[in-house]
């Protein structure tokens, strides 16, 4: 990183240098790039420690880098901005526990700015949810999830997204999930390999009542999760998507009727076998497993921001607890996917399989 650069960023506490040497606001900056289009890079969005003491609620840009080589080890406490606060450099600067996520290089911060810049209120919701987590039951957190996913699917850049997402032609073909007991073990298999076993209405009342059974009947010792077909799930149906228009009807749906309020409460006694691909909402789920495996061929994403949300299926709860709120981040933020060997490394996954 040219520390230079960031350094005059930093000693305008709300402005940038320019050419001439005066300063111009950030605010300014952010409509000159709503007119003009203009993708900015990291570095005008850098902010130092000094500032978020101070001033970090006030932070008026959709995303902060906080240079972490250039920042002292006893750098004071820092006041959360209301978007993603970002770190660049090493995790064990004592800063970084901080921050909502972390990168490496500024190539990958780049990226990171992208993403949020295009998605500004889906991703500052995000953290803000994240930031909550973990001082909540993961009962309550659902309910917090709920809450923000609501607040999300009433927005102008979901609803554009709903606008411009191709559907295929023709009817869509109904899930199911097939469940097997042996003994005292439920084997529970998504069952709609033709749409890479996207989760629609009816697979999701299928999971809901699969898993209340098992909280039903404490004889069952063990739940696992399986997928017929190339993919375990290609995550929620697209076609689904904003046919409830009403976020408060949406969010008392989620209350009575998602799967992950059963799962949380047998998590236990879940297990998870993954092959393929495991997007969005099939990601979720599984994330609330006691024990997941994995193929080494399997991929991980989370891919909502890009539509405007965040994830929705109890993803932001089940991730948080599995990798923690820094990683879940990096994961939502980035929409990048990560293969078998990082999710193990992560903790996402216990072990790989052949």
């Amino acid at each position: 990183m040219d520390r230079l650069r960031c350094g005059e960023v930093c000693l305008h506490v709300w402005g940038w240098p320019t050419s001439r040497g005066r300063s111009i606001p950030l605010r300014e900056r952010m409509k000159s790039m709503d007119v003009c289009g203009k993708v900015m890079d990291f570095k005008e969005f850098t902010a130092s420690a000094a500032e978020l003491e101070y001033g970090g609620h006030s932070w008026p840009g959709p995303v902060a880098f906080v240079d972490l080589a250039a920042t002292r080890h006893e750098a004071a406490d820092i006041r959360l901005p209301p978007c993603p606060l970002i770190g660049i450099g090493a995790a064990d600067h004592p800063l970084a526990i901080k921050l909502d996520t972390f990168v490496e290089s500024g190539s990958q911060a780049d990226a990171l700015a992208k993403a949020v810049i295009s998605q500004p209120l889906a991703a500052a919701t995000l953290v803000q949810l994240l930031r909550l987590l973990p001082s909540l039951s993961a009962e309550d957190g659902l309910t917090a999830e709920s809450l923000a996913y609501a607040t999300l699917q009433g927005s102008t850049a979901h609803r554009d997204w709903i606008a411009r997402r191709k559907i295929p032609e023709g009817d869509l073909i109904r899930g199911g999930v097939s469940l097997m007991r042996q003994g005292n073990e439920v084997v529970a298999t998504l069952a709609r390999p033709d749409t890479g076993n996207a989760i629609d209405r009816s697979m999701r009342d299928d999971l809901h009542e699969a898993f209340a059974l098992v909280n039903m009947d404490r004889s069952i010792t063990r739940i696992t999760l399986r997928a017929r077909g190339k993919a375990f799930s290609l995550g929620a149906e697209l076609g689904e998507f904003g046919t409830t228009t009403d976020p408060a009807a949406a969010h008392m749906i989620r209350a009575r009727t998602l799967p992950a309020r059963e799962a949380v409460l047998c998590a236990d006694r879940f297990a998870v076998e993954i092959d393929g691909a495991a997007i969005g909402a099939g990601l979720e789920l599984a994330a609330f497993a006691s024990r997941i495996t994995a193929t080494r061929r399997s991929w991980f994403q989370l891919p909502e921001l890009a539509m405007g949300i965040l994830p929705g299926a109890g993803g932001c709860v089940s991730l948080t607890r599995r990798i923690g709120r820094q990683r879940t981040a990096l994961m939502v933020l980035s929409g990048r996917r990560i293969g078998a060997r990082q999710a193990l490394d992560w903790g996402l996954v216990d072990a790989l399989v052949d």
